[in-house]
């Protein structure tokens, strides 16, 4: 998995995972990859987030990477954990050059026509929608695609079982990211990540 396309076609959810307990890092990885989902988004906002990233990079066939990456100092700590992406909320240029440059595949945060602009100067076009529904919705992401046709997205925030079916009825939407298939015990959420993975 060598680019960002590839990881938002691995499965149409990526996980978005939160690990306040680092012992339940592994079975949850196990059970998500068993549904169907690989690519998991591990986020920085608990202080077992990069032991999680090495813990579950034990997995086979999980593919982690690191979300909630807003600095420099977040992304050298997880990429020396390990992380095979990186996802951020937003789209600095002193965030994404060294990222670019590293190679690793990137999916940066936008919101708005400024964000997307931004990140077509710095040569991306594969984009986190954040937060999806709060700022509009598929209506919003539907005007924001058109006039940058050659983008595609992961929209998140907001995203649930109930709606993600219509988000990913949408062509230029490769993946969504859901929180949804990450609770419950190790079953329910392989139930939860086998129903996931079938909605393409």
């Amino acid at each position: 998995m060598n680019d960002i396309q590839a990881i938002m076609r691995a499965a149409p959810v990526i996980p978005v995972i939160v690990i306040d307990d680092i012992a339940t890092a592994i079975p949850l990885a196990r059970a998500l990859v068993a549904g169907g989902l690989a690519a998991l988004e591990v986020t920085l906002r608990t202080p077992a987030a990069l032991d999680a990233i090495r813990a579950m990079k034990s997995v086979p066939g999980a593919i982690v990477g690191a979300g909630t990456v807003v600095n420099t100092e977040q992304f050298e700590a997880v990429m020396d954990a390990g992380a095979e992406f990186i996802v951020s909320p937003g789209l600095t240029e002193r965030l994404a050059e060294p990222i670019i440059a590293s190679g690793v595949p990137y999916l940066p945060g936008i919101a708005n026509s400024a964000d997307i602009m931004r990140g077509l100067d710095l040569g991306l076009t594969h984009f986190k929608f954040f937060p999806a529904e709060a700022n509009g919705g598929l209506k919003a992401l539907k005007s924001l695609a058109a006039p940058f046709y050659q983008c595609r997205f992961c929209p998140t925030g907001g995203v649930s079982e109930a709606n993600a079916a219509e988000w990913l009825a949408f062509d230029p939407v490769l993946c969504v990211g859901g929180s949804w298939v990450c609770s419950g015990t190790p079953a329910e959420v392989e139930s939860k990540a086998r129903a996931a993975a079938g909605l393409r």
